[in-house]
């Protein structure tokens, strides 16, 4: 938290500023072929930690399983904000995508391929300077990513336009319905009237009420 003191007025005012909310969130797990892709690697910090040293290791490898030996590759390195991209089949595809405070750490593949489908691991090292003493905290998440050849469409994108639609041929039964119905009141309107003056018509002469004499005072 920063604290802020402004003098108004002979009073000293203290305000407090909050440090932006921080929320861990997991990677996507499905790259398209082709594409770029982010790999998200969220290590939140506690207050005691901003003044910390930070190192971010990133690590690859094709599978993990219990009770084997990972064969980690060593791909990508920050530390002392310097990004370094190691030797490897990453080489010249991988950039830094993470945060300006290191709370997030992500890195982005370039032209994902095929061969690029196995297990992330995210390492993050904080490193704490006192005058006796230089605890650390340390943080590892995996990801575990395949590449497909096209993206597949979200299920609430595809709800979404199935709804629409459904609605649109709802409102175009619905109009015409209405339109069948004014046309048939409108119908019947003009029958009713053309009855009427055919029945006047067909009325005697001498039948048909005479207009009204005016009256003379």
């Amino acid at each position: 938290m920063v604290y802020l003191t402004h003098r108004v007025l002979g009073l000293i005012i203290e305000i407090h500023l909050s440090q932006p909310v921080c929320v861990d969130v997991p990677s996507a797990t499905e790259a398209v072929l082709g594409k770029s892709m982010k790999l998200t690697c969220i290590a939140c910090m506690r207050r005691e930690e901003i003044k910390a040293k930070t190192r971010v290791d990133w690590y690859y490898m094709p599978t993990k399983e219990e009770n084997t030996p990972p064969n980690k590759t060593h791909i990508y390195m920050y530390e002392d904000d310097n990004p370094v991209e190691l030797d490897g089949p990453f080489k010249g595809r991988l950039a830094w995508n993470g945060s300006q405070d290191l709370q997030d750490v992500s890195i982005q593949i370039i032209n994902v391929t095929y061969d690029d489908s196995g297990v992330y691991e995210c390492h993050v090292l904080r490193k704490f300077e006192f005058d006796f003493f230089t605890p650390s905290v340390s943080i590892a998440k995996d990801i575990k990513l395949k590449v497909i050849e096209k993206a597949r469409k979200d299920s609430t994108a595809i709800y979404s336009e199935i709804m629409m639609y459904v609605l649109l041929v709802f409102l175009t039964f619905w109009l015409l319905v209405e339109m069948v119905y004014c046309y048939r009141k409108i119908s019947k309107s003009d029958e009713q009237t053309q009855d009427t003056a055919t029945n006047y018509l067909a009325v005697p002469s001498g039948q048909k009420a005479a207009p009204a004499a005016p009256v003379t005072e």
